[in-house]
């Protein structure tokens, strides 16, 4: 089954304050694993980026000179994320700026049923505890040492990661949960060889030699 991966980051927190996209990532899963294949663009936003966002991300307003408006990604983004879930971690906030940009341009929202947020699916798990990607990350024991600034492609792929421990772990991209073992069984017909039976009585010389052990003992309450 074919699955993306999607990531943005944005100029500030909410699209109805004007804020936009300046970055998204899509990468792509077969069978929950990573196949290489991906989508990644900055996205001129035309307008500034918000201080406190790019303390998050790190990108810049010069970091977005030159790249291209969302109008002239707006196909090959569609293209690439085709009818297939989205895997995404708290996914009504990338939605609702992906939206965002879709409708400027006439296009109807990507639906957040469409979406596998794995925000709550790490809450349904792990109730009461953190469940932000690095918490999970650190949960999981992935590595986020070249994570010093979130970036949408880098935060998609340690999404991918985090979303295969969600669903099973490594066991899962190895595909033996598809496993059948097949157990056959084998009846073995026992045939019995007859066979004279055993004496029980004792030999006249084993008496004669329990009758000297016997006398040996004094007072041998059974001799009375």
């Amino acid at each position: 089954m074919r699955e993306i991966v999607l990531d943005t980051e944005t100029t500030g927190l909410d699209p109805r304050d004007g804020h936009r996209l300046i970055e998204v990532a899509c990468l792509e899963l077969q069978n929950g694993v990573r196949t290489g294949v991906e989508y990644v663009s900055r996205v001129n936003p035309e307008r500034l980026v918000d201080p406190e966002a790019y303390a998050v991300h790190g990108i810049s307003d010069a970091d977005l000179v030159g790249a291209p408006l969302f109008a002239e990604i707006c196909a090959d983004f569609l293209e690439f994320i085709g009818e297939d879930p989205l895997v995404i971690h708290n996914a009504e906030f990338d939605l609702r700026f992906v939206n965002a940009e879709l409708a400027r341009l006439g296009h109807g929202p990507i639906p957040l049923a469409r979406a596998i947020d794995t925000l709550p699916m790490a809450r349904r798990r792990f109730p009461g505890a953190p469940a932000s990607l690095d918490a999970l990350c650190r949960r999981f024991g992935i590595d986020t040492s070249a994570r010093v600034k979130h970036g949408a492609r880098l935060d998609a792929e340690l999404l991918a990661d985090v979303y295969l421990e969600l669903t099973g772990g490594r066991q899962k991209g190895l595909g033996l949960t598809t496993q059948t073992t097949t157990i056959v069984e084998r009846r073995v017909a026992l045939v019995r060889v007859p066979r004279a039976p055993r004496p029980h009585a004792p030999s006249a010389a084993e008496a004669a030699a329990h009758a000297a052990f016997v006398g040996r003992i004094k007072g041998a309450i059974w001799l009375r």
